[in-house]
């Protein structure tokens, strides 16, 4: 079915926009399906699941890598007797053996959280500069490069943590330098690929890749450890991204317009929908009025809050299922990994129903950022207050965390897309800031998951759990009053005001 009329970014179907009039003819929308907007997404969608792979090994390799998770347990420790084990296992869930000559490290709780949280110290520095760059030179090549110098770098994981956990603490944060390009250039390209009626299902599909990658990756890191030792998973997945690079390299441009097999209809389709919005931002860009709008620190302070629960359960959950459930670590892969499948899935569904609301005027641009932000961060806290109290039971520990995980996909068409919604020409930019913000918590959230849980007690994850879920529905309540889908008026460019005239005149006049 062809996607109705694309109309400019100022006028897309939504509270703002009273005076509309599309640029183009409802039949004139070439289909997605083969398109060129549709291999980005594709692309975009395995580039992120390459990141993610780079970007969560480490959670599950840690349970290989240490050879005890506290190397000096007291004798009224309660490691032991948080949850019983499984018959037959009373002494292999905390040191997991390796194949001869892989080298394991005394690093305790602590140790380990800094390590987990090493990548997001690096992440914080480029957000900011990579958004402002990918939108005023183009996303492709800071995309392409940011996951070839993460995947390179991941590499050479065994030798750093052969040389100290200090180097590896280094290397991480550089991985993390390399990859904090990606999301911002991700949305400046699709501020210049993505229809206003398709951004939902078109950016969801391409970050989607970010739940998938995290699904394939635990399983098969605990896979790997079993079966190569821990030093495989990081050639094997830093190979992956060196290859997925060539095909970003040779198939992706920045722009429609240079794309050199897209077709004149569908080039012409992605041009005249999206508007004089769609081209790259100038050097200046005004800091003031972002720095004093209300709905941009309404997407700040609500990607933090959401943000607290997924970094935490990203990186500490192998952790938890080791420690306190005692899984051996094939199952800890595949079961931290099955949250994931259901985020992935349900955030790809939003984007179609989101887009499906907006289309038929059924809710706002506004409405619809709110209603799934809000689903989004409420759902998850539930479940995990849920999980605080399910105790050592098995079944019910992993189906709440499941829950969460994938209701948590909800919030794909809410809040982590707005910037797009408020300033097209400037969202990648936007987005550095709102993800430099937005990986505070990755930063905090596994030293503080550290602390909480040097005991390895059910009383401490019970702590870790209640926090996030009360962080989360904070920002759930935050962004329903403040949130918004409207262009604001300092992303507005003379050109759109123009335009925007012209068609309010043109309505009124066809209306008397």
């Amino acid at each position: 079915m062809p996607i109705p009329n694309g109309c400019s970014i100022n006028a897309s179907p939504s509270d703002e926009s009273e005076y509309s009039e599309p640029l183009i003819e409802n039949d004139a929308a070439p289909p997605q399906c083969c398109s060129a907007r549709l291999n980005l997404a594709i692309l975009m969608f395995f580039g992120f699941s390459v990141v993610y792979g780079l970007r969560v090994n480490l959670s599950v390799a840690m349970v290989a890598m240490v050879n005890a998770t506290d190397p000096q347990p007291s004798e009224n420790s309660s490691i032991i007797d948080a949850c019983p084990r499984p018959s037959g296992t009373e002494n292999t869930s905390q040191t997991l053996q390796q194949p001869e000559g892989i080298p394991q490290y005394p690093w305790d709780s602590k140790t380990q959280g800094w390590l987990l949280g090493a990548f997001f110290f690096g992440y914080l520095c480029t957000q900011i500069p990579g958004g402002y760059l990918a939108g005023h030179y183009g996303g492709s090549i800071f995309l392409g490069v940011g996951v070839l110098g993460t995947a390179a770098l991941t590499l050479l994981t065994p030798l750093a943590a052969q040389l100290g956990s200090y180097w590896l603490f280094a290397l991480r944060a550089l991985e993390g330098f390399g990859e904090g390009v990606t999301f911002p250039a991700m949305m400046a390209m699709w501020a210049r690929w993505a229809p206003p009626l398709e951004r939902s299902r078109l950016m969801t599909l391409s970050g989607s890749g970010a739940n998938f990658g995290a699904f394939l990756a635990l399983p098969l890191t605990g896979f790997i450890c079993q079966k190569l030792g821990w030093p495989a998973v990081f050639y094997i997945c830093g190979g992956a991204g060196c290859l997925w690079a060539v095909f970003w390299f040779v198939f992706v441009s920045d722009d429609p317009r240079t794309h050199r097999r897209i077709s004149k209809e569908e080039r012409d389709y992605i041009i005249n929908s999206i508007g004089p919005q769609g081209t790259a931002h100038g050097w200046s860009v005004p800091l003031v009025h972002m720095l004093l709008s209300v709905p941009l620190w309404a997407i700040i302070i609500t990607q933090m809050c959401s943000n607290w629960s997924y970094y935490t359960l990203l990186t500490s959950l192998p952790s938890y299922m080791n420690n306190i459930l005692h899984f051996d670590l094939q199952s800890n892969g595949f079961l931290s990994a099955l949250p994931y499948l259901g985020g992935w899935l349900v955030s790809t569904l939003s984007g179609v129903a989101a887009d499906a609301l907006i289309e038929r005027r059924t809710l706002s641009v506004t409405n619809v950022r709110k209603l799934f932000t809000f689903i989004g961060l409420l759902l998850p806290a539930v479940f995990l207050v849920a999980v605080s109290y399910a105790g050592c039971d098995h079944v019910l520990t992993v189906t709440f965390l499941t829950l969460s995980t994938t209701a948590g996909g909800v919030s794909a068409s809410g809040v982590f897309m707005n910037q797009i919604d408020i300033a097209p020409r400037y969202a990648g930019f936007l987005l550095g800031i709102t993800n430099t913000f937005g990986t505070i918590p990755g930063v905090v959230a596994p030293i503080v998951t550290g602390y909480f849980t040097e005991d390895h007690s059910l009383a401490g994850w019970r702590k870790v759990f209640w926090a996030s879920a009360g962080i989360s529905f904070s920002g759930a309540i935050f962004y329903t009053i403040f949130g918004s889908g409207k262009i604001q008026p300092w992303a507005m460019t003379d050109e759109d005001s123009v335009e925007t005239e012209g068609r309010r005149s043109r309505t009124i006049t066809q209306s008397t």
